[in-house]
């Protein structure tokens, strides 16, 4: 099963808002979106036990795969060295080339499973991945849209379940 992963929003949150609930996480997002403020993406820290699940997964067998939103070389280098940081399973870490949108990507790179967060700080479906893929396409991969900003700790332990999410 190749299981690819949202990464910012989804498995990463910013350090300073671990101990704020997901909705005032939320607001601290959309604040900073409209104060124009820089992320410190280098500030980032797993959501939960995204960690523990990711790595439970591919214990069973799962290749996990991770998309960030980031596009500049240098910030996907965060990212990446973010991941081996915190020991998220080894997985290629895939971004939008050039004149590519989250669905070119994921067509792609064609996953069996997108977990991704609902991007309600930044507009919610239309900024998803998911709805956005042909439908053809979509017919055959398994879609989980989990709270921005909440983890992923709630998704089974088990990744044969991951279908009947």
């Amino acid at each position: 099963m190749k299981i690819l992963v949202f990464t910012e929003g989804t498995l990463f949150i910013g350090a300073n808002v671990v101990y704020l609930s997901r909705a005032e996480r939320i607001r601290a997002t959309q604040e900073k979106i409209g104060q124009r403020t820089p992320v410190d993406f280098s500030a980032l820290v797993p959501a939960g036990n995204a960690v523990e699940k990711l790595q439970t997964w591919r214990r069973q067998g799962a290749e996990i795969m991770y998309l960030t939103s980031r596009t500049r070389l240098d910030k996907i280098e965060i990212i990446r060295s973010l991941l081996r940081k915190f020991d998220f399973p080894e997985g290629e870490l895939f971004f939008c080339r050039e004149n590519e949108a989250y669905k070119d990507v994921a067509e792609r790179v064609w996953p069996d499973v997108i977990v991704e967060d609902d991007c309600e700080s930044i507009g919610g479906e239309i900024e998803m991945t998911y709805p956005h893929i042909r439908p053809a396409m979509r017919a055959k991969i398994k879609s989980i849209v989990v709270p921005e900003a909440g983890g992923i700790d709630h998704l089974p332990e088990n990744v044969v379940d991951l279908s009947e999410c």
